[in-house]
């Protein structure tokens, strides 16, 4: 049986929650793609006439990019001199 450290523990608490955060994208790509390909099917069959699904392509994608962004280049963890700034930032305040 492993001996499971305070550091331990939160690492692997760090590392739920970054699994889960990849699973919701992936989760959230697979949406955006198949609500826009029915999107652009709908369009395909009504006469293909002016290209509306644009809008909700390019405006959801922005929520996509934002959203991958955030799980995979967002930097999920404060540095140390973040965290000391922000702790000095509230103190100055009460």
């Amino acid at each position: 049986m492993e001996t499971w450290t305070p550091e331990d523990a939160t690492l692997r608490e760090l590392a739920v929650k970054r699994l889960k955060k990849k699973s919701d994208f992936r989760t959230h790509l697979m949406i955006y793609v198949m609500v826009n390909t029915f999107l652009v099917v709908i369009w395909a069959m009504t006469g293909s006439g002016y290209f509306w699904p644009v809008f909700p392509i390019v405006g959801w994608g922005i929520g996509v990019v934002a959203n991958a962004w955030d799980v995979y280049g967002g930097g999920d963890t404060p540095t140390e001199g973040q965290i000391n700034r922000e702790i000095e930032r509230l103190t100055k305040r009460q």
